[in-house]
């Protein structure tokens, strides 16, 4: 049987239409002005910082010959023809690559301790006093935000060549960093089970103890492992600056142009990373799959 199409069901699918019609102008309109916006943006970026793309072009050449040259033995041969002599340092190396990893480790810890401790007094959800959630946030973002190397150069001025400036630079961003992550994770938790406990009498320590702690701490470990692969990189890269590890000998070959030692060297630091970043995401997703099967 046919139905009978009236007038006010077509004038009403012709406003749905034009209606549909306008809006997809409007959200064209809106995505047209942000990609102009963001073209200005990067071109006032590029003003400002001086970019020049053709002298960029022009050099670019020296960058690949540069990179060449690191696979290069001293008598001019390509590194893998002789690559004892390419790993003649590697006991040497090996060893302070294991310095580089214990700083990042024990920083990591350390950083991941006081962030832990300091989340909690920072999470609105469980601190009512604002200027104790203010002042800890600021403490946090102090941490976070003044770079590690910095750190490392403030510490070495203070306490020398080694080791020391740069756990103590890995854990000034470890704490900023962690502390922030994690406090996030705390006020985004059920706070249910903390309102019965605080109904029954349970001290503050206790509702963190019983009720927090066991909806949170899958995340902490899978942000402190997180966290450990990168510090793995960062202790690297504050070696640099004097603070201990690896970076300090890869500085001196760079600066004394021992290309095949700095090819080594950088080789078995992308070597250990990719195993430490393989190895934390194995044990982030068992953490994560855990969770899931509670």
């Amino acid at each position: 049987m046919a139905r009978t199409v009236k007038p006010e069901d077509t004038a009403q699918m012709a406003d749905l239409v034009t209606a549909y019609a306008n809006h997809v102008a409007e959200r064209r309109r809106q995505t047209i002005m942000a990609l102009v916006v963001l073209g200005v943006v990067i071109l006032a970026a590029a003003w400002a910082a001086e970019v020049k793309p053709v002298v960029l072009f022009d050099h670019f050449s020296n960058f690949t010959t540069y990179v060449a040259g690191l696979f290069v033995l001293d008598t001019g041969a390509s590194v893998f023809t002789d690559p004892v002599e390419w790993y003649w340092g590697l006991g040497k190396w090996l060893g302070l690559l294991l310095d580089t990893i214990l700083m990042a480790y024990v920083g990591t810890l350390v950083g991941a301790a006081i962030g832990f401790v300091l989340c909690f007094t920072c999470s609105r959800n469980l601190v009512k006093n604002a200027w104790v959630c203010a002042i800890m946030r600021r403490f946090l973002e102090f941490g976070r935000t003044v770079p590690d190397i910095v750190f490392a150069l403030i510490f070495v001025g203070a306490f020398g060549l080694g080791p020391v400036p740069g756990v103590l630079a890995i854990v000034m961003h470890t704490t900023g960093a962690l502390g922030k992550l994690f406090s996030e994770v705390v006020e985004n938790i059920d706070m249910k089970p903390v309102e019965g406990i605080a109904a029954s009498g349970g001290s503050w320590v206790q509702q963190i103890r019983f009720a927090v702690l066991p909806q949170v701490m899958s995340n902490f470990v899978s942000y402190t492992l997180l966290r450990f692969e990168i510090n793995v990189r960062s202790a690297g890269v504050l070696g640099f600056v004097g603070a201990g590890g690896i970076g300090m000998t890869l500085m001196v070959s760079i600066r004394r142009f021992y290309a095949s030692d700095v090819s080594a060297m950088l080789l078995l630091i992308v070597a250990c990373v990719m195993l430490i970043d393989y190895g934390t995401e194995k044990v982030r997703h068992r953490l994560i799959g855990a969770e899931q099967r509670s």
